[in-house]
């Protein structure tokens, strides 16, 4: 989805930003297999959300759905 704000510039010019939303992305069967395989293996969050491309938010609150152990995030 795509929002048009409007504002003006220094020079008084109207101009229009582009605003895109994140769109959310559904985890997969293979994506739940390697979350509960990294949690198994205490894998930090920090690292596991660099691999799998998303949040540690996201990832944590997956682990809590799923009734996972999440790791500590690593220092």
């Amino acid at each position: 989805m795509i929002t048009l704000s409007r504002h003006l510039d220094e020079a008084g010019e109207d101009q229009v930003a582009k605003q895109v939303k994140n769109k959310r992305k559904e985890y997969t069967k293979e994506d739940v297999k390697l979350l509960k395989a990294h949690s198994k293996a205490r894998t930090p969050v920090t690292k596991l959300s660099k691999l799998m491309k998303r949040s540690e938010g996201s990832l944590r609150q997956k682990t809590l759905s799923l009734a996972l152990r999440a790791a500590a995030p690593s220092a």
